[in-house]
């Protein structure tokens, strides 16, 4: 975007302002060169054509030569004409009134109603319907002056460049010839076919080809706008820097930060402090205080306490870790298996994945969760689960080696634990219903867990069925080759076991030391994330 806003022609629009200086500098310093007083004389002014010329004696010191009726004067290569002139050799001075224009020997003219040289404080005025043009650039504007001594130039009272399409207007314009700077202040705005900038102040440099943002400025385009406190960009490597909070908006994305940095080059966006990504078309939002954004690729990288959210109308997601990354990969024969028949025929060249690593935490209304490493995968909504991971739903808590959650809406619809699954599910009366096995199958239905198959060599359940008035009859534990629970009001409710069962129950005051629990029981419950807040924590 930058890039194409200072790297078109009409980006010359800044150094355009001022290029008559650079010429008005030139010629003027030959003319003071050639003006200073020795014997009270101007040296090296040719008068070409004037229908009247007279020269006048004021008194001992001062006389004025007057030229008139298309005066023309040639001093070196440049040539001067106007409507009249007047050349006052002791001030060392030269006026020239109506129809200015002064032309230099490098394809530069000026035009104005009125032009005053001063030899002695070596300054250069013009007013009046200025323009001034070289090649295709052309500067306008009603009172320029330029400041040898000081290597000052200015325009006051409003100012306009144009350079082909692209028109470049602000109130006042300052040009230091010692640093190479221009100050363009006042209402500055630069239009172009494809960019459409405004700003109170915007200061470039010549020689460097930097452009420094030192107010408010927003830059729009077809393709989004730009909206920053200050900042910079260097013509030369394609870099940009905005500083303070800055806005960046287009049709699928917002982008802000305290610190946001381009790479046109390589199309990467770092943006630092406050740092906020949002993807509107796949409906993601990740926060943090450093994300490095991939355009070409439209994949990110956050670190410093990241927050990625899956948002939809009816729910959201949030996760964090220590690092949160997006990647794509093209999409293979083998992802159509994965999606419903009616989504096959728009299934995207790309697939989007998201990963997470490092003390990953999962909030949901209806799904909370902690591991140490997540994927997700766009193309069917699921999330996976790995390094210790546990899920919670409700009073239930799930956890094994991996852990997949299939989502629909960001409401979870099937899970799948592989290897040492456990389901703990807690009871008002804090007992424990519990199952493991080697693998473990569940489906939910509006956000509650539903039923839930394991198998395992053997499976194991431990259960505390009810009567019709809700007492406890005891506790049974049992095995099977696999196990089938089914749940009511958020807790189990039905057992079942197939093939090669074995059991026990036992009343609720004779368990055994240690039966009420199988092996790797572990109830997490103290790390489970209970709020949004233990997220943004």
């Amino acid at each position: 975007m930058l890039r194409s806003l200072f790297h078109t022609r009409g980006a010359w629009l800044v150094t355009a302002s001022f290029v008559f200086l650079g010429i008005a500098q030139n010629v003027f310093a030959q003319r003071v060169t050639q003006t200073v007083r020795t014997s009270d004389t101007l040296r090296f002014v040719q008068i070409i054509h004037a229908k009247h010329m007279r020269q006048f004696t004021i008194d001992d010191s001062t006389q004025l030569q007057t030229l008139a009726g298309n005066a023309k004067i040639k001093e070196a290569a440049t040539d001067l004409e106007g409507d009249s002139m007047v050349i006052n050799k002791r001030l060392g001075t030269i006026t020239i009134f109506g129809h200015v224009h002064f032309k230099d020997g490098q394809g530069m003219d000026t035009y104005s109603d009125y032009l005053l040289y001063n030899g002695t404080s070596r300054t250069t005025y013009l007013k009046g319907n200025i323009r001034i043009t070289n090649g295709n650039v052309q500067l306008y504007g009603s009172d320029m002056e330029y400041n040898m001594q000081t290597g000052i130039g200015k325009y006051r009272n409003g100012g306009k460049v144009i350079n082909g399409s692209t028109v470049l207007t602000s109130r006042e314009a300052d040009y230091y010839a010692a640093t190479k700077d221009v100050l363009f202040r006042g209402n500055v705005h630069l239009r172009a076919p494809r960019y459409d900038m405004q700003a109170d102040s915007l200061r470039y440099n010549t020689q460097s080809r930097m452009a420094h943002f030192i107010a408010p400025t927003r830059i729009k385009s077809e393709s989004g706008t730009i909206q920053t406190n200050a900042g910079y960009y260097d013509m030369q490597s394609g870099e940009a820097v905005f500083i303070g909070y800055t806005t960046i908006q287009d049709k699928n994305r917002f982008i802000r930060g305290n610190r946001i940095s381009f790479d046109d080059k390589n199309n990467r966006i770092l943006v630092e402090g406050n740092g906020k990504f949002q993807d509107t078309e796949n409906k993601v939002i990740v926060l943090g205080n450093q994300i490095d954004i991939d355009k070409k690729n439209e994949t990110f990288l956050a670190t410093r306490k990241p927050i990625m959210i899956f948002y939809d109308d009816n729910d959201s997601t949030y996760i964090t870790a220590d690092t949160l990354l997006s990647a794509k990969r093209p999409t293979t024969a083998d992802d159509t298996l994965i999606v419903p028949p009616e989504k096959r025929s728009n299934m995207p060249a790309q697939l989007t994945y998201f990963k997470g690593y490092h003390g990953v935490k999962i909030y949901n209304d209806s799904v909370q969760a902690i591991c140490d490493s997540l994927f997700y995968n766009d193309l069917d909504s699921t999330f996976g689960l790995f390094g210790t991971p546990f899920a919670w739903n409700q009073q239930t808590q799930l956890t094994g080696d991996t852990i997949y959650i299939k989502t629909q809406n960001n409401n979870p619809r099937e899970l799948r634990v592989i290897d040492r699954a456990m389901l703990i599910n807690q009871t008002k009366e804090n007992l424990f219903h519990q199952m493991s096995g080697s693998s473990m199958n569940g489906t939910f239905i509006n956000g509650e867990i539903d039923r839930v198959y394991t198998k395992g060599s053997p499976a194991e359940s431990i259960f505390y069925p009810q009567d019709e008035d809700s007492l406890y009859l005891g506790m049974s534990r049992g095995k099977g080759e696999a196990i089938e629970i089914l749940f009511k009001n958020k807790t189990v409710y039905k057992v079942s076991y197939l093939m090669q069962v074995s059991g026990s129950l036992f009343p609720l005051k004779q368990i055994p030391a240690g039966e009420d629990r199988l092996r790797h029981f572990i109830w997490n419950e103290s790390k489970r994330p209970r709020s949004k807040s233990d997220i943004f924590n």
